[in-house]
């Protein structure tokens, strides 16, 4: 089993000045210690249960574009971008040029949006949740245009592409991965199915893990593919360092999940990732 990073707080002693220099530094760390992904949020304001909406926020491509000149190895991206925040053609774009300037290790992570506070904020239009899943579905069209050979026009019911060029093509062939986020059962895995190179399941338990991963193998049926072609994975909230967490993990990789995410959590990042990945970086990938 992989470990991953997520970094989702800028709260951190010394203000706007300490940003920079204290997520390159946890980002090398993590690469240090052998982390396979690391990731931001896609959000403009900081989501509640974390903190205030005036708490520091990045904006996460910005970010991770930073983050491309500051590693070499591990795989960047965003845990998720919502479909309302750009569209798709220029998210396709974005994807690309990080993939490019990072050597390719971009992955597009996506999903259907759900902070509606930072929309309503900020003047974006946040859609009902139904017409964000028909946008999620066509943005994951346009983008595998975008990275293909086709450079024709795209008609979709709410985005229309005169030209999908893409130039310079992304390092990665045909295209940077996919990863879906979410646990939905009826649209969310029916896309992943479908369109997806990887997911991302919240992880409350492995049962519930284990009947995901069931409804996604039944999507994959419908669509006749081959559910080992997705990589699966999970976002933990729990302490990696208890003394739980490895058994636990166990269980999760005996499910078929190959990567978890942990959050880089308390006022020094740095060295939460340099115990994280000391203690339990060598026994999850013996898993």
């Amino acid at each position: 089993m992989e470990l991953a990073v997520h970094y989702p707080n800028f709260t951190l002693p010394g203000g706007a000045e300490a940003l920079g220099p204290t997520l390159a530094a946890t980002a090398k760390a993590a690469e240090a210690g052998g982390v396979a992904s690391f990731t931001l949020m896609d959000h403009w304001f900081q989501i509640e249960h974390l903190g205030t909406a005036r708490d520091p926020m990045l904006e996460g491509y910005t970010a991770l574009g930073f983050l491309a000149g500051q590693t070499s190895s591990m795989d960047l991206g965003l845990l998720v971008t919502g479909v309302t925040y750009r569209h798709p053609g220029l998210l396709a774009k974005i994807v690309t040029t990080l993939d490019v300037l990072s050597g390719g290790r971009a992955f597009l992570g996506v999903g259907a949006a759900w902070y509606e506070r930072e929309h309503q904020g900020l003047g974006v239009p946040f859609p009902p949740v139904a017409e964000r899943f028909e946008r999620l579905e066509e943005t994951l069209r346009i983008c595998r245009q975008m990275w293909s050979d086709d450079e024709g026009p795209f008609h979709g019911t709410h985005y229309q592409l005169a030209e999908t060029i893409c130039v310079p093509r992304p390092i990665q062939r045909p295209g940077p991965k996919v990863l879906i986020g979410g646990s939905g059962e009826r649209k969310t895995l029916r896309l992943v199915a479908r369109y997806g190179d990887a997911c991302n399941l919240f992880s409350p338990e492995p049962a519930v893990v284990a009947h995901k991963i069931d409804v996604l193998n039944r999507h994959c049926e419908a669509e006749n593919r081959d559910p080992a072609e997705i990589e699966k994975t999970i976002i933990y909230s729990g302490d990696p360092l208890a003394a739980d967490f490895l058994p636990l993990m166990a269980e999760y990789a005996a499910l078929g999940i190959s990567k978890v995410w942990l959050s880089a959590s308390g006022s020094d990042p740095v060295g939460w990732v340099e115990r994280v990945t000391a203690e339990v970086g060598a026994p999850l990938r013996e898993l």
